[in-house]
């Protein structure tokens, strides 16, 4: 029975049967079954910040797990506080408090909780924004088709057009809790926002009491080629959340809450099993210091402009542009053909992500080398010519 027969036979349907079954990686390189290679540049959805099997990782998680595996909350242990004071000196925002749990739609829970602990009952988001598939995130995710068939949904969320300024302030008042928004919307293609937008967002909610939520599940941790993108546009949130390349590959979110949002949550009101586990800590902080170390921020942004100006230089008919930053990379297409285009780029050794029908989203490993984005660049026309000749 091949692999596929395997899955279908054994897991939920909710993936489908994934195309490819791959074996081993390193770096941004990672191997199939039958040893083909292909160039990753998707990252396991911006979760392989340091690709796949870095040295540090390996080094960080085989002496934690040797040392100290988990222990529950119910225990101190230095790996998770060594994390949490390296965030917020990262974060450079003052006082400031840590949640760890377990992934993007945890941290994104305990951010709505914060938000009910206002006392307030409204909460604005954004149209086509993904914040999650647990339920209270799944509120908050503005993509009708993922949350109709799961509905009713937590009341009280409503959904505004994304970077109309205008709009988010006809939507909040004094009973808007929070405002959710991605920095960059990432599961919509890498959508950024018009300029001033987040700072408009800040003026907005702290005129009005509300919180300012910003979702960096996919934007934290260098993505951007910033620590964090909200630096950027030179905003401090109330309440940030991280994930997906916060823990090199193993599962880590956190829910950071800014002055006075961080002690919304009193003793008893939120918990979790997993979050801050001393192994999945102290990959984090192996993550953290190699992009440090490494000088992979500059990294970042250098590579990530030789693929863009690459891309937009070939002219080629399907493109209509590219967006996003660092290397979380939209290229908008001039036809709904993304999941063809994943499929050509597949066929020629290079894992793409179709994240809808006219964006392709790159979020591949924070090393990825100038050569191997080069080499994607050269491949892509006739990537695209391949996807419209299909």
């Amino acid at each position: 029975m091949s692999l596929a027969q395997r899955w279908q036979a054994a897991m939920m349907n909710n993936y489908g049967t994934p195309p490819l079954a791959l074996v081993r990686g390193s770096g941004a390189e990672v191997w199939a079954a039958d040893g083909r290679r292909y160039l990753d540049l998707l990252g396991g959805i911006a979760v392989n910040a340091l690709g796949h099997a870095h040295p540090a990782v390996v080094e960080a998680v085989t002496r934690q797990i040797s040392t100290l595996g988990h222990t529950s909350n119910l225990y101190l242990t230095e790996p998770p506080l060594a994390l949490a004071e390296r965030l917020l000196e990262l974060l450079d925002a003052g006082d400031a408090r840590v949640l760890f749990c377990n992934s993007g739609a945890e941290a994104n829970e305990a951010a709505f909780k914060m938000a009910r602990r206002t006392g307030r009952p409204n909460i604005v988001a954004a149209e086509n924004a993904f914040h999650g598939r647990t339920m209270g995130a799944l509120a908050l995710t503005g993509q009708p088709p993922k949350r109709a068939p799961f509905e009713p949904m937590t009341p009280g969320v409503s959904h505004v057009p994304y970077g109309d300024v205008a709009a988010l302030d006809a939507a909040v008042d004094e009973h808007t809790a929070a405002v959710f928004l991605e920095p960059i919307m990432g599961e919509a293609g890498a959508v950024t926002p018009p300029p001033g937008y987040l700072a408009a967002a800040r003026e907005i909610t702290a005129a009005r009491g509300a919180l300012l939520v910003l979702d960096e599940v996919q934007t934290g941790v260098g993505r951007t080629g910033a620590w964090f993108a909200h630096q950027t546009a030179g905003v401090v949130p109330d309440v940030i959340t991280l994930a997906k390349g916060l823990g090199g590959g193993l599962p880590i979110g956190a829910c950071i809450g800014i002055g006075a949002a961080g002690g919304l949550l009193e003793p008893g009101q939120h918990g979790t099993t997993f979050g801050g586990n001393p192994v999945c800590c102290a990959a984090a902080l192996a993550v953290l210091d190699t992009i440090a170390s490494d000088g992979l921020l500059e990294h970042v942004n250098l590579v990530g402009k030789t693929i863009t100006t690459g891309v937009e230089a070939l002219g080629h008919p399907l493109v209509r542009g590219v967006d996003g930053a660092g290397l979380l990379i939209g290229i908008l297409l001039g036809e709904p053909v993304s999941a063809a285009v994943a499929t050509a780029a597949r066929d020629a050794g290079f894992l793409v992500n179709n994240a809808v029908p006219d964006r392709i989203r790159l979020a591949p490993p924070l090393v990825l080398t100038q050569a191997q984005a080069g080499e994607f660049v050269a491949a892509l026309p006739a990537i695209l010519d391949g996807a419209t000749d299909a």
